[in-house]
C-alpha cells in the first residue's frame, strides 16, 4: 500500500501524463469526423452531472464568489478549448512551450488583479520568457510570431492559463468541487458557441459510432482524474516541487509526439523551450502555491 507522502506526488504526475497525453485520443476524434470543439463539448459535458452532485452543498457558501466564478469559467473555459484544438492541429511541442509561457503574463495579471509587486524574480521571468520564444519562434530574423492558427490558440490558451490561475486565487475560498465544475461549464460554453459557428455539430453527434462513445467517456474521465488528482497534489506539496514535477507534462509529450505522430523538434526549437521552461521554474521564487485548471 502506498503512503500518503507518494500519493501527493504520484497525483501531480498522473495529472502530468494526462494533459501529456490528452492531445492524441481528441486526434483520434478528429480523424473521426469529431470536430475539437464538438470534442470538446462532449468530453466536459461528460463530467458536469459528477461535479454538479458534489457543488451541489457547495454553492451557497460560495454566493459572494459569483462574479469571479463568472470569470473564472469564461477564461478557463477558453483557455481549455483553445488548448485543445492546438494540440489537434499543430505541433504538440511548440504548442506547449507557447502554452508554458504564461509565468510571463502572470506577472502583469498579478500585478493588476492581486496587486502584487514585481521584484527581480518577476523581471528575469519576463526576459527568459521573450529570449526563449524569440529563439523558438525566430527562423529569419525580424519579428518572431506563432506561424499559424494552432501556435496562435497555443499562446491563447497560455495567456488564459495565467489569467486563470490568477482568477483562481481570488475565488480560493470557493470549494475545488464549485471550482472546477465553473470551469467546465465554461468549456461547455465556448466550445458550443465554437460548434455552432461551424455548423453541423448536431449531425456529428447523431452519427457517432460507439467507439467514438467510448473515446469521448474515456477522456471525459480523464479530464475528471487530471482535475482531482492535481488539485489533491497541489494541496500536499510545496510549490518549488509541484511545479517541477508538473512539468513532467512536457517530457510525457515529447515521446508521446515522438512516438505516436512522428513530430520532432529543432536545436533552436529545444534552446528556446529550455528557456520557456526555465522562466516557469524561476515562477518558484514568487508563488506560494499555484493552482491548476488545465486541460
Amino acid at each position: 500500500m502506498l503512503s500518503k507522502s507518494l500519493l501527493a506526488p504520484l497525483g501531480l504526475i498522473l495529472a502530468a501524463s494526462i494533459w501529456g497525453l490528452i492531445w492524441y485520443p481528441y486526434r483520434l476524434l478528429e480523424l473521426a469526423g469529431v470536430s475539437g470543439a464538438v470534442a470538446s463539448l462532449l468530453t466536459y459535458l461528460f463530467g458536469v452531472p459528477l461535479l454538479l452532485f458534489l457543488a451541489t452543498r457547495a454553492r451557497a457558501a460560495a454566493a459572494g464568489e459569483r462574479g469571479w466564478l463568472l470569470a473564472l469559467a469564461l477564461v478557463a473555459g477558453w483557455t481549455n478549448l483553445a488548448f485543445v484544438l492546438a494540440v489537434i492541429h499543430g505541433e504538440v511541442m511548440r504548442v506547449l512551450l507557447l502554452f508554458y509561457l504564461a509565468p510571463l503574463w502572470t506577472v502583469f495579471f498579478a500585478r493588476v488583479l492581486l496587486g502584487e509587486t514585481s521584484g527581480w524574480v518577476a523581471y528575469l521571468v519576463i526576459a527568459l520568457s521573450v529570449a526563449g520564444a524569440y529563439v523558438m519562434l525566430s527562423e529569419s530574423g525580424g519579428l518572431p510570431l506563432p506561424t499559424n492558427y494552432a501556435e496562435w490558440l497555443g499562446l491563447s490558451a497560455g495567456i488564459g492559463f495565467a489569467l486563470t490561475n490568477v482568477l483562481t486565487r481570488k475565488t480560493s475560498s470557493a470549494p475545488i468541487a464549485l471550482r472546477s465544475l465553473w470551469v467546465f461549464l465554461g468549456v461547455v460554453l465556448w466550445s458550443t458557441l465554437y460548434a455552432t459557428y461551424q455548423g453541423g455539430a448536431a449531425h456529428i453527434v447523431m452519427t457517432l459510432a460507439p467507439r467514438d462513445w467510448l473515446l469521448v467517456a474515456v477522456i471525459g474521465v480523464s479530464l475528471l482524474l487530471a482535475t482531482f488528482s492535481v488539485q489533491y497534489g497541489l494541496a500536499r506539496t510545496p510549490a518549488n516541487r509541484a511545479i517541477v514535477i508538473l512539468l513532467s507534462e512536457l517530457v510525457v509529450a515529447a515521446i508521446a509526439s515522438r512516438w505516436l505522430a512522428s513530430e520532432t523538434m529543432n536545436p533552436r526549437e529545444w534552446i528556446g523551450g529550455a528557456m520557456i521552461v526555465a522562466a516557469t521554474l524561476f515562477t518558484i521564487k514568487r508563488q506560494a502555491k499555484p493552482e491548476n485548471n488545465h486541460a
